[in-house]
């Protein structure tokens, strides 16, 4: 079976290539993910580096993979995404965790392509759920997630823990 992150690659309708991302194409992911961070009002938040893309997306054991949409050479999209399981299904999942299109390209298809891709290595592997969450403010994310069929789990919130509440919970 391969791996989880190996799409077929295919050219979109504007010439433009979605495929699993590559060594190399951290650079752009992590561009993607800074203007992420600046829309959802959060630009100081991100600590990922190069390096962390590296060993976390093309290390020997990846715990995460990504998509990317390229086009002229240049990451224009992503998605970045981890399995999950679920204990009543008794079957993985995708967790998507980042889904994000320039600016400059939204209304192209990108978004869709994306989550059809992922959409295709969830059913290839007989994986029955792909997930995520969207910020309640992001009328545009909301609206478009909702044409495609997803449904919001209004009955669930999502739960963090970081910082020094993780740091007391562990010495406990």
């Amino acid at each position: 079976m391969p791996a989880p992150s190996s799409p077929s690659s295919r050219t979109l309708d504007d010439g433009a290539v979605l495929r699993a991302a590559a060594p190399g194409d951290e650079p752009g992911i992590l561009a993607a993910i800074h203007a992420l961070a600046v829309y959802e009002r959060e630009p100081d938040a991100v600590r990922t580096t190069v390096a962390d893309l590296t060993a976390t997306l093309f290390g020997d054991d990846p715990k995460a993979f990504a998509h990317v949409i390229e086009r002229d050479g240049e990451i224009r999209a992503i998605a970045v995404w981890f399995l999950t399981f679920s204990t009543w299904t008794g079957r993985h999942g995708i967790w998507l965790e980042d889904l994000f299109v320039d600016e400059t390209d939204r209304g192209r298809g990108y978004g869709s392509a994306l989550l059809g891709s992922l959409a295709a290595v969830a059913l290839e592997r007989g994986y029955p759920r792909l997930e995520w969450t969207v910020l309640d403010w992001n009328a545009p994310a909301v609206g478009f997630y909702r044409s495609i069929g997803a449904e919001a789990m209004d009955e669930w919130t999502t739960q963090r823990m970081s910082g020094d509440a993780l740091t007391d919970l562990a010495s406990r």
